[in-house]
This record gives structure tokens, C-alpha cells and sequence, in this order.
């Protein structure tokens, strides 16, 4: 947890030593106060003291209490500063981390885990910041300061203080020693039931159409009945502590008055008074005591949940980046838009086989260059380890004639226009998803941009045309519209490289050519790599790379490929009758 701490700004960490020294003064009043309360019974009990003497101590209890009271609110106003500085920064910090992750860190975290390590972890630890900075500062503090103060009375007292503190440590321990554990599993607990209700919502839908509100209903009731089990277990664990507290509390002043009964009993003369006005004095440093007590095991509650939650915290944080950047910012101009693999082979973090293996291809400028294959083939894998998705695991692949993992992250995306499997968007306008992250530092042509994708005929039906509303994931819009908003996206970004991964599937067919045709025309200088699984998207391409178990099986022209690859073949007849392909 103490790691987490650099990330407090000098400001922070100066208003931190503020509230030290703050609360250090904030003790000497509350600690002077029983002076003041002695003073005053020493003044009533003698004959020749005058009334004035008693305002005067009676009104520096007032300045003590008004002034510690000052205080306390100065420290609640610095704590929760500090406290949501602290959480701004770390919030960011997390979020840029996630953000900087490869495919493979993402997964080994699961998405449900990261949204709760960045939203109710970094909470946790804001709380106890919150109240650390009143109470844990204070706390030792002033039970440090009342026990020099007692162990200067009778040793009768000092003994009593003693049994109280070794009978409230036990119990106080005893609860930790329980519920600890259980803090280190309700995150956990949490992160599935993040995952339950996200799943549940993505696939509303599918969960409609197949009346299965029960079935998922059981899943999340299963999940949230164990969170409520660690929860009620920790809390019954944690009900005894307050009681506890608070039975040592009156047995300690009962004790003490007890003990101070009867050593008055058996005093003579002015010595009673004394030690009347001594025993008054120490109950209140002994309650002191127990207050500051009090306010550790109220810290102690809270410290084992954000401690788990500090950790989870810096797992991400400290999350080695799977994939290093390098520092080439420009490829070979002779080689401009072209793409190269060489035996290349890939297999997933983990896993034993390999997904592809020793592919090996090259696309020159303004060439098209397809994929097709069967269902987990390998198709889109091949194009998503060009924006470094994922890392080969074996061989070279070159883009503008440099390897890909010499560029900085920057300078790989800025050369690709990318548009994903499943088309996506953000909450905004038409605009905003196409002039998206670094978009908007280009100066492309939005109109050409939505033409070009074919997308000109539903955006301007739209009553604010360019700034109509999109809902997030853009759930108003139909999956053509989603995909055709896509690719203008990437088109807007005027790239040397387009990759089309199975990106005109919600299209209908006469869509599907238009875009292919206005792309040929507007955009015949870039590269494109497409992954389709219509023989119509396809066969026009100057290149067709047939993929079957992870393996170039095929690669050529349409016509070639219906003569000498079987495979090509096969998913040929099996969507155009024979006579439509030998007319194509």
C-alpha cells in the first residue's frame, strides 16, 4: 500500500505533515482539558479560592474544546483532499496502464476484474485515507501521550489501564485474526458478480429471446449469496468489537473509581482531595486512552479490504508490458504500404498448439489481398498481429520494410486504418466516432470519409445529419450502419494500410460492391488486407490466401485458386453454383 503513496503529488504530501503537526496540537488541547477539570474541583473543594479564579479555568476548557473542535474540521477538510487527489491520480494512472495493455494482459486480468480495480478497489483505499488521516494520525498519539501522563499517578490506576489494554488488544486480534482472510476474497466476489451483470446485460437480448431471465438470475443469485455470506460473516465478526469497546469502557471508569475509593477511603485530611481530583484527572486520560483505542479498531475495520485492494491495485500498475514498443518513427520510403511475412508462426499465451504456422506472403502498395477460410482458421489472427494485437511467436512481419516491433506504438497505427470484426462505437455524434483518438489531428474530409463508406445515404436521412445522436456501443444504429461507420472512421484517417477484418459482413451484396468499387477508385494507392467469408467480397482481389488449420493452403487469383486449391473450391460451391463462379 505504501507504493501507492508516490503517486501524491508534493502538495499533498506537504498538507499530509500539516495534518501531523495539526493533530499533535489538536492533543496537547484535548489532553490539557482534565488539567483544567482538576483545577476547577481543587478550586470548589477549597475555601479561600474565588469564583473568578473558576471562570478563568472553566473558560480555558472552553478555548481547549472549541479549539480542538477547530482543528478537527481543518484535518476532515485536508484528508478528503488528499484523499481524492490521491484517487484522481491512481484512477489515471490505472486507466493508462489498461490502456497501454496487449490482448494477453487484458485477458489474464478479465475486463469485469480491471473495472473493479479501477473503481471500487481505489475506493476502498480513498476511505481508509479518509479516515486514516483523522484517526490513525491521532489515535497512537494521544494513547501514547495520556499513558506518560498515567504512568505518572498511582500505580493502582496504572495497573487497571494495563488489564483493560490487554483485554481489548486480545479481542481486538481475535476479530482480525478471523475476518482478515475473508477481505482477501470479497473482491474476488465482486469481480464476478461485475462480470454476471455485464455478461447479462451484452446478451440481453440472446438472455430474452430464450427466456433465460432464470437461468441467469440463478448465476447471479449464486454469486451474490456468496458475497453476502463473506460479508455477514465479516460484519457478525466485526459486531463484537463496538460492544466489546465499549464494555471495557465503563468497566475501566468503574474499575477506576473502585480503586480510587478506596485509596481516598484510606487517606487522611487535604490528601483526600487531593487524590479525588487526581483519580477525576486519570479517568479522563484513561478514557482518552480507550477513545484513541477505539478509533485504531474503527481504522482496523477498514484496513484489511483496502490492503487486498491496494494490492490488486498494484498488480496492475506493476503489470510488465507483454509487448515492448521500439523507436522507429518511419519506415522505407521505397517500401511504402507494403507488408511482408515471413515465416511467421503464432500460438495464444498459454497454449500448446499453434494457431498459424509459417505463413509467408507479401503485399505491395495498392494491392488487395483477401483471406478466407473456414470458421478458426487463423484469418483474422493474421491481420491482427500487424497492429500488434499480438506478437508472432515466430518469424518477421514487416510493414513500409521495417519489422514491426522496431516502431513506436504511435507510428504502426498512424500507417493502418483498422476496422474491427465486430463493428464499435462510442457515445457521441456521427462525427465524433469518425474523428476518433488521432483522427482529429488529421485534416481528412468527413464528407468524403461517409460517402466513400457508403455511409451517405442513412446520415443524411438522420435529422442531425453529422450530429446525430449515438448511443453507447451505437445500439441506435442497425450493424450495417454500425460497420459502415467504422469504415469511415478509417478511411477519414487517410492510411497507408487498410485492414478490413471480415468488416462488410452486415452489408447487403449491392453495398458491398459499391463500397469495394468506390474504394478501388478513391482509395487505389493503399494497401488492403480484407478477411471476408463471401466469395463476392473476395474474388476480385489481387491476392487470395486460403487458410485451413493455421496453414496457407492456397494462395492466388479466384480463377487459379477454383483450378488448383480444393479447399478454395469447396467454400466457392458451397455459396455460387458452378456456373455463376466460371461467370465471375
Amino acid at each position: 500500500m505504501i507504493k501507492l503513496f508516490k503517486n501524491l503529488t508534493l502538495k499533498e504530501l506537504t498538507l499530509t505533515i500539516f495534518v501531523v503537526v495539526l493533530t499533535c496540537f489538536q492533543v496537547f488541547l484535548d489532553l490539557t482539558l482534565p488539567d483544567y477539570m482538576s483545577e476547577i474541583t481543587m478550586l470548589i473543594q477549597t475555601q479561600d479560592s474565588a469564583m473568578s479564579d473558576v471562570y478563568v479555568a472553566g473558560g480555558m476548557m472552553l478555548l481547549c474544546a472549541f479549539g480542538s473542535l477547530a482543528i478537527s474540521i481543518v484535518i476532515a477538510i485536508i484528508a478528503a483532499r488528499v484523499a481524492s487527489t490521491f484517487s484522481f491520480i491512481t484512477r489515471s494512472k490505472v486507466f493508462e496502464k489498461v490502456m497501454s495493455f496487449s490482448m494477453k494482459d487484458v485477458n489474464s486480468f478479465s475486463n469485469a476484474s480491471l473495472i473493479t480495480r479501477t473503481t471500487n478497489d481505489i475506493t476502498q483505499v480513498q476511505i481508509l485515507i479518509v479516515m486514516g488521516m483523522q484517526m490513525l494520525i491521532k489515535a497512537p498519539i494521544t494513547a501514547v501521550w495520556a499513558i506518560i501522563k498515567i504512568s505518572n499517578s498511582d500505580s493502582s490506576f496504572t495497573a487497571v489501564i494495563a488489564i483493560a489494554m490487554v483485554v481489548l488488544i486480545s479481542i481486538v486480534g481475535t476479530c482480525m485474526f478471523f475476518v482478515t482472510p475473508r477481505f482477501k476474497i470479497i473482491q474476488t466476489l465482486t469481480d464476478n458478480i461485475n462480470k454476471i451483470t455485464k455478461e447479462s446485460l451484452d446478451g440481453i437480448n440472446v438472455v430474452r429471446a430464450y427466456n433465460a431471465e432464470e437461468y441467469q438470475g440463478n448465476k447471479f443469485g449464486k454469486a451474490n449469496s456468496e458475497t453476502t455470506k463473506t460479508m455477514m460473516f465479516i460484519s457478525k465478526t466485526m459486531s463484537f468489537l463496538m460492544p466489546s469497546i465499549q464494555m471495557i469502557s465503563n468497566g475501566l471508569t468503574l474499575g477506576i473509581y473502585l480503586v480510587g475509593a478506596v485509596i481516598i477511603n484510606q487517606a487522611i485530611g487535604m490528601e483526600k482531595m487531593t487524590l479525588f481530583s487526581d483519580m477525576v484527572v486519570f479517568s479522563s486520560y484513561a478514557m482518552q486512552v480507550i477513545m484513541a483505542f477505539m478509533m485504531l479498531c474503527m481504522v482496523f475495520m477498514m484496513l484489511p479490504r483496502a490492503s487486498v485492494s491496494a494490492k490488486r491495485i498494484c498488480e496492475v500498475l506493476d503489470t510488465k508490458e507483454n509487448i515492448k514498443e521500439g523507436s522507429k518513427t518511419a519506415g522505407l520510403p521505397n517500401k511504402k504500404g507494403e507488408i511482408e511475412f515471413k515465416n511467421v508462426s503464432f500460438k495464444y499465451p498459454d497454449a500448446e498448439d499453434y494457431v498459424l504456422k509459417n505463413i509467408n506472403f507479401t503485399a505491395k502498395k495498392g494491392e488487395i489481398i483477401a483471406f478466407i477460410g473456414s470458421t478458426g482458421c487463423g484469418k483474422s489472427t493474421v491481420v491482427n498481429l500487424i497492429p500488434r494485437f499480438y506478437d508472432a511467436t515466430e518469424g518477421e512481419i514487416l510493414v513500409n520494410g521495417i519489422n514491426v516491433k522496431d516502431y513506436t506504438k504511435n507510428t504502426l497505427n498512424s500507417f493502418i486504418g483498422y476496422v474491427s470484426q465486430k463493428a464499435t462505437l462510442f457515445k457521441g455524434s456521427v462525427e465524433s466516432n469518425i474523428v476518433f483518438g488521432d483522427n482529429n489531428l488529421i485534416n481528412g474530409d468527413l464528407d468524403f470519409s461517409i460517402n466513400t463508406a457508403q455511409a451517405g445515404d442513412f446520415v443524411n436521412d438522420l435529422e442531425e445529419k453529422q450530429q446525430a445522436y449515438i448511443s453507447q456501443g451505437g445500439a441506435n444504429l442497425s450493424g450495417g450502419q454500425k460497420q459502415r461507420i467504422s469504415i469511415a472512421r478509417a478511411i477519414y484517417r487517410e492510411p497507408e494500410i487498410f485492414i478490413f477484418d471480415d468488416s462488410f459482413s452486415a452489408l447487403d451484396y449491392k453495398t458491398d460492391r459499391k463500397l469495394r468499387e468506390t474504394l478501388n477508385t478513391q482509395c487505389k494507392d493503399t494497401t488492403r488486407l480484407i478477411v471476408g467469408q463471401r466469395i463476392g467480397t473476395i474474388k476480385d482481389a489481387d491476392k487470395i490466401i486460403v487458410l485451413e488449420d493455421g496453414m496457407v493452403v492456397g494462395m492466388g487469383k479466384h480463377q487459379n485458386l477454383l483450378k488448383d486449391c480444393d479447399v478454395y473450391k469447396q467454400i466457392a460451391l458451397s455459396q455460387l453454383s458452378e456456373e455463376e463462379l466460371n461467370h465471375g
